[in-house]
């Protein structure tokens, strides 16, 4: 009988997420990890933010779900090239799972992918998929107790998006004691408050992702 225990996994999923980095670094490709819970709003997030930079960034989504394609179905229908992966039950994607599905996006010809992770603010955070970028994902209907609670995805992230922010007035959600406790975890966190519904905050966090793209090349013509 062979025992796999946590650190040979750990050790396979990094060695698989420096082959997924080798594989975009070929393109000049820059790789966001969408990370939030269930019902945080990234798929809406993604939804607004292609809408608003359609025509200057082309963006390849790899679509994480335990099952169903809805939230893939939902941005294809904007004109994006998406790739869906099903766990069927695990709570993360994991290097192995994007390294199948990079090579179905046409890398050659999008200049960002953005992986949307599974809903959950734990496991995904563990993970190492070769992204370059971490970005974590809360919305104000979730409460002010997050960042303490899961601390690990806000110390990874470059970036954090606090959604829904239309509903502020109807909830307790605390935004300065949020940006102070994402501040002490994480000093370099940006940090974007924004409405996808209404638009409010849109643009920062856009040109945020602009700014991604010439890490490693130059964004499409018209950027």
């Amino acid at each position: 009988m062979k025992v796999f225990v946590v650190e040979d996994l750990r050790a396979a999923n990094e060695e698989m997420a420096r082959e997924n980095r080798r594989l975009l670094e070929r393109y000049g490709l820059v790789v966001v990890n969408l990370i939030g819970g269930p019902g945080s709003g990234k798929t809406t997030l993604l939804e607004k933010s292609i809408a608003m930079l359609g025509d200057r960034l082309r963006f390849g989504i790899i679509e994480g779900d335990i099952y169903t394609t809805r939230d893939a179905a939902r941005l294809e229908k904007l004109g994006v090239e998406v790739v869906q992966l099903n766990t069927a039950g695990a709570c993360h994607l994991d290097a192995a799972m994007v390294g199948k599905a990079l090579p179905e996006l046409p890398l050659a010809s999008v200049d960002l992918v953005v992986v949307e992770n599974v809903g959950n603010l734990v496991c995904p955070a563990e993970f190492d998929l070769g992204e370059d970028l971490k970005v974590a994902v809360l919305s104000v209907t979730e409460g002010s107790d997050k960042p303490a609670k899961y601390p690990l995805v806000f110390h990874e992230a470059k970036a954090c998006v606090l959604t829904k922010l239309d509903l502020l007035p109807y909830t307790d959600f605390d935004l300065e004691a949020v940006r102070g406790e994402l501040a002490a975890l994480n000093p370099a966190l940006e940090v974007f408050p924004v409405s996808a519904r209404t638009g409010e905050g849109m643009g920062a966090w856009c040109q945020w992702l602009l700014r991604q793209v010439p890490r490693k090349r130059q964004p499409a013509s018209g950027c």
